[in-house]
């Protein structure tokens, strides 16, 4: 999957692991129920089916995608001569070899070659370790990918054929708990670049590895990169997203940074807008200019800039979100969905025009609502963006208890997307306000700094004043409830301990709520998290990280809290939870609490995840609804 969908820096809220269903399920007076939404989930960060990644062939005549039906993968072909598309094999991660004559591909965690038009795929691997992100080298010859089966998230080869190896390239190039890095083979084929963070423990460091002699040597210094390197069409330039290190690290507003293999040079592409990081940077084909997502206000869309620097131009205005792209230099295809349409392909030609949806592959959803995008006025007088999804009966003359929603993330976003779960509780007669608070993407590098070293303080507030917002519009019943996953759960948890009186109920799921507690036990990415939000460690800014600390704030708490976790949570660790729960028994709050054995930060068993919403409407239903 590509580093977006499945590496996002924390979930992207409680959208991130969700729903998708049958279109065909049965519907209740409220809508439809959650067991139906979960027939077919992909309980990952994909939030619904349809299609999850694309890859266009160098000669631009086909496009391989990764379809999601429910809780199978398929990898699909389209034709963008005949407009044919046709069902591949089953799988994900495809990848086209140069030629365009063959894909390799993950099926059973292990990697396949296949011929589009035949039915007998090569195995390619065999045994029970880990495979993510094959590569073929530019030869055919070769597919790189990495594993974790060294203890560390290493490339290793293996032939096309896969009689020779696998082998490892690379020596300890990162950490085993940070899948979400990708390498790029070199146009010659002599060497693989990729991220490591050998140099220090917190830094991403971009390095190359030689394919013969397995040389490893440092590329960059000053920033830290994500997502996957792009070599220039001449191999002299490596193209990559990244946050200066001397700055905050931000996560979806990035820099563009291009590399000189000669020089040594690293330097960032000097333009007015923002990169989001997703996928990788696609060069033209004269290797004049880059093309790159940018998210403004919850939508992404595709930009171009020249390689030198200079005025960056908008190339899609579709809106909508685009959760992956590729491209070939003079043709682009991207898995986008808006607020009514899941996750399809769309193809831009490279003169411009609109997009063309190829094919029709995610489940067709009737009667949803379109969100109402707004602003609203916080505390301190600055606006903040939401977005209001309404019951589809909605009648302003009448009044309804209301939900904010705050994303996960923290430097995310909410984005405008399909997004199933306000649908679902704004079909069970709740008006939904998804908001956008301070220190999130899309708004420029003033609104993200407004949070640096001020987490869950002024965000929290923001939370607040949406609940405060809602209250002052006619169609409220004047009951305000709080929901959140990961990020979400800290500012849930937050909101309530610093705004006693804005909630009539909160869910916090799967969150921090005491980072100096949680910089002990996190795993490298949470751990990183913390540390650049906070400014350093514990030690070094303990003003900060007692700003953030929500349990040192539970008497305050006047909010019935529902708080959910799963016990196997590394990013969030499990501890978060009861020390809340502790906190919350020790002050003699009211509160319920469940958490789920062996579920990690992404749920991973669709039956946890449907009780886990089953309980977030329950819960709601009981403080809002009944009282």
């Amino acid at each position: 999957m590509n580093s977006m969908n499945r590496y996002r820096i924390f979930l992207s809220g409680l959208v991130a692991c969700m729903i998708c269903a049958d279109a065909a399920a049965d519907e209740s007076k409220s809508g439809l129920s959650w067991e139906d939404l979960c027939k077919t989930t992909v309980c990952r960060a994909t939030g619904h089916d349809g299609v999850m990644e694309v890859r266009i062939s160098a000669r631009g005549d086909r496009v391989a995608m990764t379809v999601q039906t429910g809780t199978d993968s398929e990898i699909h072909l389209h034709s963008l001569e005949d407009e044919t598309s046709g069902h591949l094999a089953e799988g994900h991660s495809p990848y086209w070899f140069a030629d365009g004559q063959s894909i390799v591909y993950i099926h059973d965690s292990d990697l396949w070659r296949i011929q589009p038009g035949s039915d007998e795929p090569t195995r390619l691997t065999d045994d029970d370790h880990d495979v993510r992100a094959p590569r073929p080298s530019p030869d055919g010859e070769e597919i790189a990918f990495y594993s974790s089966r060294s203890g560390y998230q290493d490339i290793w080869l293996v032939g096309r054929d896969g009689n020779a190896g696998p082998r490892q390239l690379t020596r300890s190039s990162m950490s085993v708990d940070e899948p979400r890095f990708v390498h790029a083979w070199s146009p010659d084929g002599s060497q693989i670049a990729y991220f490591s963070n050998q140099a220090e423990y917190f830094h991403d460091d971009l390095w190359a590895v030689e394919v013969n002699s397995g040389e490893m040597r440092q590329l960059s210094n000053t920033f830290m990169g994500r997502s996957e390197p792009a070599w220039s069409p001449d191999g002299k330039t490596i193209a990559v997203y990244g946050s200066d290190k001397s700055g905050f690290w931000y996560g979806d507003l990035a820099d563009l940074y291009l590399v000189d293999l000669d020089s040594e040079e690293e330097r960032a592409v000097e333009m007015s807008v923002h990169a989001m990081d997703i996928d990788r940077v696609v060069w033209s084909a004269d290797g004049d200019s880059l093309v790159f997502p940018v998210h403004e206000r919850g939508e992404i869309e595709l930009w171009r800039v020249p390689a030198s620097g200079g005025v960056a131009t908008r190339m899609t205005h579709e809106g909508g979100v685009i959760h992956g792209f590729d491209g070939n230099g003079d043709a682009f295809v991207m898995a986008r969905s808006t607020a009514a349409r899941g996750r399809e392909a769309d193809y831009l030609d490279g003169a411009g025009g609109p997009l063309r949806q190829l094919g029709e592959l995610a489940t067709q959803w009737s009667g949803l609502t379109e969100p109402e995008e707004i602003s609203y006025r916080s505390f301190d007088g600055h606006f903040i963006q939401g977005f209001l999804v309404k019951p589809p009966d909605f009648d302003p003359s009448r009044s309804y208890p209301s939900l904010v929603q705050v994303h996960g993330g923290g430097t995310n976003s909410y984005y405008n997307g399909l997004n199933l779960v306000e649908q679902r509780l704004a079909r069970s007669g709740y008006v939904v306000l998804a908001v956008n608070y301070r220190g999130g993407s899309g708004f420029g590098r003033a609104f993200q700094d407004m949070a640096v070293e001020d987490w869950a303080g002024d965000q929290a507030l923001d939370a607040a004043a949406a609940a405060d917002f809602i209250r002052s519009r006619p169609w409220s019943d004047g009951k305000v409830g709080i929901y959140g996953y990961s990020y979400g759960g800290i500012i849930s948890l937050a909101a309530v301990t610093r705004a006693p009186e804005a909630f009539d109920a909160a869910v916090p799921m799967g969150g921090i709520y005491d980072f100096a507690d949680a910089w002990e036990t996190a795993d490298r990415l949470g751990r990183l998290f913390t540390r650049e939000g906070h400014g350093g460690s514990p030690e070094e800014q303990p003003e900060v990280y007692a700003r953030s600390d929500s349990v040192a704030r539970i008497e305050q708490v006047r909010t019935p809290i529902l708080i959910m976790h799963g016990q196997a949570d590394e990013r969030a660790p499990y501890r978060q939870y009861g020390l809340v729960v502790e906190a919350l028994e020790e002050h003699d709050k009211t509160f319920e609490s469940h958490s789920y054995p062996d579920e990690p930060h992404q749920f991973r068993d669709l039956e946890n995840r449907v009780d886990m919403y089953q309980r977030l409407e329950a819960w709601m239903d009981r403080w809002l609804k009944e009282q």
